[in-house]
């Protein structure tokens, strides 16, 4: 069936609460208005507010009970209204879920889901546009996801939820409308796998999110010259599917890493990182990366598409790579 990724996210949990007692969502906005993007739509209605909990504006307080109930033996999903918000509970996620599991040598499984949109969106400037999956991919103990397609965002949601560690699941305002073929079945799709969403020889262009409908737009424009691009989705940002992108590059010997995140210390630094140093027998020019521009995200309109990831820049870096 087709479905927006809106849509997918809604399924995935109120499947998971079907199935599973222990489950429950809380966060603002989440019951009586449906979700401040309408992900909960509906879920109110089936299962009542002690399992769909309307918060305060208090991050840091609901994080915080999310976490304590899932140190009880629940199975808490965390929405934050944005990740930017998430910055009012870094305390709670990185020193206690993210290492309360470790620090009782095991006694504690840590079942919780922190979701919500990341990254920029339209006219948000720049206290709401900062894409902070770096900050989370640095913290041993959390997993990171960001899918890309409907059918991703479900299946990974599922896994992310029966997993028995603290998943951080990250979303995009401007995908949430997407479209996209989602089976029927019941169905998971494993944490820690990316996936090929087009083969190549040529260069590998490898990102998550909501750029990966850009690098899609690249490699189309690319293939109509004459340039044939492999397309990762790498999906999980941890754990990472290395075997995955170093097969790729191995095979066309050239790659863009594109990370919709300012570049110093990201995600796409340290890919292009990993590439340099597995695979530099079999590089044939330095890893390209397409980041944000390195500026807090302006409100004016043009300033901002001047700052944010675009189809032509991703281009403009495989022609690079390719020198051309």
């Amino acid at each position: 069936m087709e479905l927006t990724v809106r849509e997918a996210l809604n399924q995935a949990m109120s499947e998971e609460m079907r199935r599973d007692k222990d489950v429950f969502l809380i966060g603002e906005e989440v019951a009586q208005y449906d979700g401040a993007y309408k992900v909960s739509q509906g879920m109110l209605k089936e299962f009542g507010p002690k399992r769909v909990i309307d918060t305060p504006i208090t991050e840091e307080g609901f994080t915080g009970l999310g976490i304590g109930a899932a140190m009880a033996g629940l199975r808490p999903i965390v929405e934050w209204m944005t990740l930017n918000f998430s910055l009012m509970a870094i305390d709670q996620v990185i020193n206690n879920a993210a290492k309360t599991r470790y620090m009782s040598g095991g006694q504690f499984a840590f079942p919780i889901v922190f979701r919500g949109p990341n990254g920029p969106a339209e006219f948000l400037a720049a206290q709401h546009s900062q894409a902070l999956q770096s900050l989370f991919a640095h913290i041993p103990g959390l997993k990171v996801c960001a899918p890309s397609t409907p059918a991703d965002a479900k299946g990974m949601l599922k896994s992310a939820i029966r997993d028995d560690n603290p998943v951080i699941f990250l979303e995009a305002e401007m995908m949430y409308s997407w479209k996209g073929e989602v089976p029927d079945e019941e169905y998971l799709v494993r944490l820690g796998e990316a996936a090929v969403r087009a083969e190549g020889q040529d260069v590998t262009i490898a990102g998550f999110s909501k750029p990966m409908r850009n690098i899609l737009e690249a490699a189309e424009a690319l293939e109509k010259r004459g340039i044939s691009c492999e397309v990762i989705d790498i999906r999980s940002i941890r754990p990472l599917d290395e075997e995955t992108i170093f097969s790729s590059v191995k095979k066309t010997n050239r790659i863009v890493v594109v990370d919709e995140a300012w570049p110093f210390a990201s995600v796409g630094s340290h890919i292009s990182h990993l590439v340099t140093t597995n695979c530099f027998d079999y590089l044939d020019a330095p890893p390209g990366l397409v980041a944000m521009e390195d500026v807090p995200m302006p409100y004016n309109r043009e300033m901002e598409k001047q700052v944010c990831i675009s189809t032509d820049k991703i281009v403009k870096a495989a022609e690079s790579v390719l020198y051309l």
